[in-house]
């Protein structure tokens, strides 16, 4: 199966706000979630994948409430709920109105912890499931905050963000940052400088410090039902290798990749081998 047609973006109404959605290709639906740092979005996080895996399915690019084109979650909202728990409610709002019922379901950090709720909520519509280094089902054994979690915080805070910042940021994600020049630190930062956003972003971070970091989905991780690949970077300096081995012993249907020489975007710093195994896995016979 290929695609040849442009990607398309549009918004999607729920009940808590818009949720823009990006999609191309045809097939079975794959949803992909992005992580959590500044700039980051669908597009944003996963432009370079789509190609590829929207020659085999239908690729849902979500972006997450707080980031890229979806609505900012309030104070009250994130007072009320985790920011794990607003999205997911959100997302499957989304899906519903987009006529998804049956799904693949793709998530990196904090989309990770995203993907591990719904796949808990609502295990029936999540055929087969792709976690890269993601939040909340990680438990780590060495020090914390982490490296990549500090250059998050410092962001927005002290003089706010800066293209030095970017670049630093950028330094914590990779293991390579050779491999990211001026115009990509440039796009990057570009990207986080919506004023909406960067109040959102100070509101998340004060959640999470009221409620003591991601939502702890780690205990809940042997109810996974679908079939599950784990992507790691080896070098990952901001949700460590060594978090997964609880997934890895927890989960009933599961395996382990793990990429030398690479951080936390798998996506990135692995691009091809990284679209091969999860056309490989998701197209996998049951």
């Amino acid at each position: 199966m290929t695609s040849t047609a442009e990607p398309v973006r549009h918004s999607v109404r729920t009940t808590l706000g818009t949720i823009s959605v990006t999609e191309s290709g045809a097939g079975p639906a794959l949803v992909m979630l992005h992580g959590g740092g500044p700039g980051a979005s669908g597009t944003g996080n996963f432009h370079q994948n789509l190609p590829a895996l929207a020659e085999h399915f239908r690729v849902l690019l979500l972006d997450q409430p707080g980031f890229g084109g979806s609505y900012r979650p309030t104070e009250t909202d994130l007072a009320e709920r985790s920011i794990t728990q607003i999205t997911a409610d959100a997302l499957f709002q989304a899906l519903d109105a987009l006529e998804v019922e049956e799904f693949h379901l793709l998530g990196n950090s904090l989309g990770g912890a995203a993907a591990l709720a719904m796949a808990l909520a609502e295990p029936q519509r999540v055929l087969r499931l792709v976690l890269m280094a993601p939040g909340g089902g990680w438990l780590p054994t060495g020090p914390t905050p982490t490296e990549g979690q500090k250059a998050m915080w410092r962001y927005y805070n002290g003089s706010g963000p800066s293209e030095q910042k970017m670049a630093d940021f950028i330094k914590a994600m990779v293991a390579d940052p050779r491999r990211f020049g001026p115009d990509a630190i440039r796009a990057r930062y570009e990207a986080s400088l919506d004023d909406s956003h960067i109040e959102f972003y100070h509101r998340y971070n004060a959640a999470f410090a009221r409620r003591g970091g991601m939502d702890p989905l780690w205990r809940d991780v042997h109810g996974i039902q679908a079939p599950t690949l784990l992507l790691w970077g080896r070098d990952d300096r901001t949700i460590t290798l060594d978090g997964a081995w609880l997934m890895l012993t927890r989960i009933p249907d599961v395996r382990l990749h793990v990429f030398g020489r690479c951080g936390h975007w798998v996506q990135l710093e692995r691009q091809a081998e990284f679209e091969r195994l999860v056309t490989d896995f998701l197209g996998a016979p049951a």
